[in-house]
């Protein structure tokens, strides 16, 4: 069936942005159900899998776990990850520039922050360098997010040292829930963007979906309104393809980006305001 939608929303306090979202072409995806449809009893089975790294209702995790659903991510209108991620009450998330982001959780931030595990379908994007992770780089498709788990309290049991604070683990649609088209454009006055997907079938269990993105976002602004020299854009192309059978399942991602992140000059955190290291504490 086809299924042709066209939204308009603004993402709330901030630049003023028009959005003209999910316009399926072809087969159209299938439907999360939206939570106010939900009976109590659905909404307390919900089921997470990042307390205890298997299956369990919501109401049967040993932790204190806030979860954020692509219904929620939808009606935010949240343009990033960091952006869905503010709407979980027991995250801090602070934007540094046009593309960096400090959060945490316990008031513990900065932009070296190392005491909060983030997970990609379970999978780790901790950067090696400095325990941390390049926020900027995590650019994946809010309208391919299941849900975003956010676990309070320590994880080191089960997720190591990184978890000291909490675990945030993004747990994205398989292809087979995003078969046919979706094209989304959004533009506002300081960042215009657009994305498109297809999916499709590959044989008789697997199924595969490719993607493509862009955004500009223009500098921020200093508290006098001078512009900053942080300008960023950014393109990205990427794939998932998904096999499954009685009982097995196998997966295979991949994502390719090219962007330029402009950057204060030495010397500058602003335009025309000199600094000294014993000045400026990060």
């Amino acid at each position: 069936m086809s299924d042709h939608t066209i939204s308009i929303r603004h993402p709330g306090p901030g630049p003023l942005a028009l959005a003209i979202v999910a316009l399926s072409l072809g087969q159209a995806a299938a439907a999360a159900p939206d939570l106010a449809d939900l009976s109590l009893e659905e909404l307390v089975n919900i089921e997470i899998t990042s307390v205890s790294k298997r299956t369990e209702r919501l109401t049967d995790a040993a932790a204190s776990v806030f979860v954020i659903t692509q219904d929620d991510i939808r009606r935010s209108g949240a343009r990033s990850l960091p952006d869905a991620l503010r709407l979980a009450p027991n995250l801090q998330v602070a934007r540094a520039s046009a593309s960096a982001y400090a959060i945490s959780a316990r008031g513990f931030n900065s932009n070296a922050r190392n005491k909060l595990l983030v997970l990609i379908d379970g999978r780790s994007v901790y950067s090696p360098l400095f325990s941390g992770v390049f926020w900027d780089v995590q650019d994946v498709m809010l309208e391919d997010v299941e849900r975003i788990e956010v676990i309070s309290g320590p994880g080191g049991t089960l997720w190591g040292t990184n978890a000291v604070n909490g675990v945030i683990n993004v747990i994205t649609r398989s292809a087979k829930h995003t078969q046919g088209g979706m094209l989304a454009i959004g533009a506002g006055n300081r960042e215009s963007g657009g994305a498109v997907r297809y999916g499709g079938k590959l044989g008789d269990n697997g199924h595969v979906r490719v993607y493509g993105k862009y955004f500009d976002i223009d500098p921020t602004k200093t508290a006098d309104g001078n512009p900053r020299d942080d300008a960023w854009h950014k393109g990205q192309i990427g794939f998932r393809a998904d096999w499954a059978d009685d009982r097995d399942q196998f997966s295979v991602q991949g994502n390719a980006y090219r962007g330029a992140e402009g950057q204060p000059a030495p010397g500058t955190i602003s335009t025309g305001v000199p600094f000294t290291l014993g000045t400026i504490r990060v």
